[in-house]
């Protein structure tokens, strides 16, 4: 359910409304958590809609800060026929594309909005989560 460096991370699925903050698991990967409970990663669909609390701010070489100024975004996998690497990104609306693993610590987010449920072989393909392990 969640990218592949959080399968032995306790996990449970993102709702509607949940507030999030990035967190770095100790397992080569940051993800999202809820503030109260940070030991357990909050998975989300592909397709589904966030909302940050501040522009976006993500991790470079040399401990640079790239910032991107937009605080919508919708999460995606990208490169699912790559195994043992991630998955997880979040598209902004300026067509940037960023991995969740390079987001700063700590940034807040809530989930505005799940993607809707699948209709047609060809939608449900899209949403599917990859599974490689390793």
């Amino acid at each position: 359910m969640c990218d592949y460096s959080l399968h032995h991370v306790k996990s449970r699925p993102a709702k509607v409304g949940d507030k999030l903050r990035t967190v770095n698991f100790n397992t080569g990967t940051r993800g999202f958590a809820a503030p109260e409970d940070p030991t357990t990663a909050v998975c989300i669909l592909p397709g589904t809609e966030l909302a940050f609390s501040e522009e976006v701010k993500c991790a470079l070489l040399n401990w640079r800060v790239r910032i991107i100024e937009s605080r919508t975004a919708i999460f995606r996998q990208v490169n699912k026929d790559i195994p043992r690497v991630h998955h997880d990104a979040l598209e902004f609306p300026d067509g940037t594309y960023v991995l969740l693993t390079d987001l700063r610590e700590g940034q807040e987010a809530t989930v505005l909005q799940l993607p809707a449920q699948p209709k047609t072989p060809a939608e449900e393909a899209a949403q599917r989560r990859v599974t490689y392990v390793g």
